[in-house]
């Protein structure tokens, strides 16, 4: 049976979040340097899914903390849907790169790469805003930030569809990029959604 910890592990727990978060700059550094380098570096493909996996693992580490912990730093609740957040933007990740490698695409539009470099950037800030938590210091610079970098997601998918209406004539094609496309959107919808549970709980412990 696992031990009950009474005592509050604050520094394990904000590890934790940090290792969680920079995952996720880990793992979108490694979708566009897929992207670049498409179709060349096969390794990359794997390394992503091991890093979802790594998501995966520090995902069952906070939760197995969480049931170990009687007193936690900040709201249980609060705390498993920050780690459910983190994990979610690997995931989302993971399956854009599943459906580059596995739609049978012989080139990479370029708006798919622009859309993966505001993934990064996004990524990014998010991690500089978790830094945050430890000390529940001011993360208003970085928020903003990503909410400036979801607009501009939403308005390159926004473009990327549109120009592939117009300029694409093959049906398979349009829906294959259509599906890429809305997946990288997914991502940067993630980071935001992640950005607003953190500023919640920064909210709530200031």
């Amino acid at each position: 049976m696992a031990r009950l910890s009474l005592v509050p592990q604050k520094r394990e727990f904000f590890v934790l979040y940090s290792r969680a978060a920079q995952n996720t700059v880990a793992i979108a550094r490694d979708l566009l340097k897929l992207l670049d380098e498409f179709p060349g570096n096969e390794g990359l493909r794997r390394d992503i899914k091991e890093l979802e996996h790594e998501g995966d693992r520090l995902t069952r580490e906070l939760v197995d903390l969480l049931n170990r912990t009687f007193v936690t730093p900040f709201d249980r609740d609060d705390m498993f849907q920050l780690a459910s957040a983190l994990d979610d933007i690997c995931d989302h990740i993971d399956e854009a790169a599943g459906n580059i490698a596995g739609y049978g695409v012989t080139e990479i539009r370029p708006s798919a790469k622009q859309q993966a470099e505001v993934i990064v950037r996004a990524t990014e800030k998010l991690t500089e805003a978790v830094e945050q938590i430890d000390g529940f210091k001011d993360a208003d610079r970085q928020l903003n930030e990503l909410r400036d970098l979801e607009d501009e997601g939403d308005r390159l998918n926004r473009e990327a569809v549109s120009q592939l209406f117009k300029t694409e004539t093959d049906a398979i094609s349009i829906i294959r990029w259509k599906d890429i496309h809305e997946r990288l959107e997914e991502a940067i919808d993630a980071c935001q959604s992640a950005a607003d549970v953190l500023e919640a709980i920064l909210v709530k412990n200031r």
